[in-house]
């Protein structure tokens, strides 16, 4: 071990920066990170044992022990629920002989839950050993089991492809494009656009995507020129660009899609911008959960250099110099904010920064850096190849352009869906066939849960924005059992920096169960209301300032659904039980609890 560790360490050059990878490429080798291996990257990158260990002890997929020579992480989001997760939890158990949160007694198996795989579209699914396992049902989670005792190698136990490049990397993911549109899915010259800029003033490129009115396609719709222009404008002799392709929100998949079948949009952009912004280096960010695309995507950017698409002197520029390395996440929602993003790639804890100072002035190793998603500099590649007024042609007046879209849960066609902006709810529930609708979450958990009857509302950032998820929930759900789900989901996530999220979190997440309980009163809906709004305010990222939104908009769009839950008075029994709530206390001191004196008291 000392020896493969030194050899982990050396690839990424005892860096303390790339902590992340080298806690990976550990966990890999040996299933567990042992005090020996802390002890070892400790001495060779110069970090504080307490640094390792709170960077350790922020990721999911990072452990202390070991998780079993198989190691299943099975998704439990609210889709993977809808769609019978339960059930193969169950044949998984029962099968490996332990429960879910432990490991076999002889090491082999371990059984653990994660919130979100990005295969919505495909539920049930799994990880196991990083490799992806769709559409099970109980039958193929006893039948894997069955494999593992065999001690088959995970690989061998995918036995079908899926489309596209799938095929390719050997997954059993299937993309599931529904519908493909000009921007996104449309027709390209792999390198045009970059061979363009390259004769291009970096001004001019600017010029050009503001014109275009491209707007980030990561949710908050800043409008991308403005963004590249105040990082090409900050002060300091370096620029980076990072691409945000740590898509966490339950709901959404559309990124695992275009990492897939057009990488080379993903690419093409970041070189554009960073010749944009005097740039030298990119990192694509890339979660945990898609590691399986890794080794393909470094393929293709290998063949991006041979093309003198990326390296020095790109496209026989002189001074364009411009290279792309991959950083894996691991495991963390929070993440996707894109200054936790730059902490998690700078080997720390992904904890939101105070802002100011904002990326663009201070970012990546404190260099001006603009953060953009995957949708976003695929769409820049168009604009500069195809021109900012055909770009600004489609769309609406404040949107322009095609957004891609996640479509899953109750229908008959999930999938990948790229539309003008402009469509309707009502369009989209028609093309991906739902079944018989109750509401639509827009947006993942940190959305709006919206009426399905309300099919007039346009997808756009001037009505129903969204980050690139429509889950559909018919009529036959327990619309608060999922909303239920999203909010556990927002408290496991929680960094835990802000108080207002991790303990408002918490209380409205009880309040929601109190009240699907039917022990709920009218108060706990004021409750309810006052505390979301503080949370808007008081939290310092988005996971904070959203996370009370599957209660609010729920109520919202819903509130006969809550009021129906309430008991009448007569029948509110007193929420706090005295006796209850000193129970365990009398047990440990091995007294009878007198109540008329504790009340006294």
């Amino acid at each position: 071990m000392p020896e493969e560790l030194a050899a982990i360490l050396a690839k990424h050059h005892n860096d303390p920066t790339r902590l992340v990878d080298i806690l990976h490429d550990v966990q890999l080798l040996d299933g567990q990170i042992s005090e020996a291996a802390i002890e070892q990257i400790g001495q060779e990158t110069g970090l504080a044992r307490s640094d390792i260990e709170q960077t350790m002890s922020f990721y999911h997929f990072f452990s202390r022990t070991s998780r079993g020579k198989y190691t299943v992480y099975l998704n439990n989001s609210a889709v993977a629920e809808m769609m019978g997760c339960t059930e193969v939890a169950a044949a998984f158990e029962q099968a490996a002989g332990c429960s879910f949160g432990s490991v076999t007694e002889d090491g082999l198996i371990g059984l653990f839950y994660t919130a979100d795989i990005g295969m919505n579209d495909q539920e049930v699914a799994a990880l196991i050993n990083g490799v992806v396992f769709t559409c099970l049902t109980a039958d193929k989670a006893a039948a894997l089991v069955e494999l593992m005792r065999q001690n088959v190698p995970v690989e061998a136990m995918v036995t079908e492809f899926g489309d596209g490049n799938n095929a390719r990397i050997r997954t059993m993911v299937r993309n599931n494009i529904r519908k493909t549109g000009p921007v996104c899915f449309g027709a390209y010259e792999l390198g045009a656009a970059v061979r363009k800029c390259a004769a291009m003033l970096p001004e001019n490129i600017v010029s050009e995507v503001k014109q275009s009115k491209l707007r980030g396609r990561g949710g908050a719709g800043f409008p991308t020129g403005m963004k590249w222009e105040f990082c090409a404008k900050a002060q300091g002799p370096r620029r980076c660009v990072i691409a945000n392709a740590d898509e966490g929100e339950p709901g959404t998949f559309k990124d695992r899609v275009l990492l897939t079948e057009v990488p080379h949009l993903l690419f093409e952009g970041m070189i554009i911008c960073g010749r944009a912004i005097g740039a030298d280096i990119g990192l694509v960010y890339l979660r945990a959960e898609y590691r399986y695309l890794e080794a393909y995507l470094e393929q293709v950017l290998e063949q991006m250099r041979a093309d003198n698409l990326l390296g020095k002197n790109i496209a026989g520029q002189a001074g364009f110099d411009f290279d792309i390395r991959i950083q894996l996440g691991a495991g963390s929602y929070v993440c996707g904010e894109e200054s936790a993003l730059i902490e998690s790639a700078e080997g720390k804890r992904g904890e939101p920064r105070n802002r100011p100072p904002f990326p663009v002035e201070k970012g990546y190793l404190d260099i001006p850096t603009v953060v953009d998603n995957v949708e976003t500099f695929a769409s820049a590649v168009q604009i500069m190849d195809k021109g900012a007024d055909w770009f600004s042609s489609m769309g609406t007046a404040e949107s322009k352009g095609t957004k891609v879209l996640s479509i899953c849960g109750d229908c008959e066609r999930p999938g990948v869906y790229e539309v003008l902006f402009g469509t309707t709810i009502g369009e989209l529930l028609d093309m991906a066939g739902a079944l018989d609708p109750l509401a639509v979450q827009a947006g993942g958990p940190s959305g709006r849960c919206i009426c399905a009857s309300k099919q007039d509302a346009v997808i756009a950032f001037e009505d129903c924005a969204t980050a690139g998820s429509l889950i559909i929930i018919s009529k036959q759900r327990d619309l608060l059992a999922i909303m239920q789900n999203f909010m556990d989901f927002f408290i496991d996530e929680s960094c835990g920096s802000c108080a207002p999220c991790r303990m408002g979190t918490v209380i409205m997440g009880k309040t929601l169960r109190r009240i699907r309980n039917r022990q709920g009163t009218a108060e706990d809906l004021t409750v309810l209301r006052e505390l979301g709004a503080v949370m808007k305010k008081a939290n310092k990222c988005g996971l904070g300032q959203t996370a009370a939104n599957p209660v609010l908009t729920s109520l919202a769009s819903f509130p006969e659904l809550y009021h129906s839950l309430l008991p009448e008075p007569s029948d509110i029994l007193p929420r706090f039980d005295l006796a209850a709530a000193v129970q365990e206390s009398c047990a440990c001191v091995g007294r009878t609890p007198n109540l008329k004196q504790e009340h006294a008291l």
